[in-house]
């Protein structure tokens, strides 16, 4: 049997170890007896996380690089703005593609 360590890692905070097959023990090396509706309720709070935040995941490589960005803020700053306008409208054509959920 295998366990979801991070699961696990939420539901007993105070677990000094946990192993992969083994099971998760306390700080003097006891065996901690999981109760699989603790884990699972956090596996659900964990997955919930990830879920709420995938559109972070999904823009990223979508946005305009720093080079990018650099070369925009360089040209904005000697008075021409449209490099900064093409970053800014990349920016939020990607936002648009992957919005925040509400």
């Amino acid at each position: 049997m295998t366990y979801n360590l991070d699961a696990i890692r939420r539901a007993y905070p105070d677990a000094g170890l946990i192993h992969e097959f083994k099971g998760a023990f306390d700080a003097d090396g006891n065996q901690i007896e999981l109760d699989q509706a603790l884990v699972d309720a956090a596996a659900a709070e964990i997955q919930a996380e990830l879920d709420a935040t995938q559109y972070q995941r999904d823009r990223q490589p979508e946005y305009p690089s720093l080079a990018t960005f650099a070369d925009a803020y360089y040209w904005a700053q000697k008075g021409d703005n449209t490099k900064m306008d093409e970053y800014v409208a990349a920016c939020d054509a990607v936002k648009a593609k992957y919005p925040k959920p509400e």
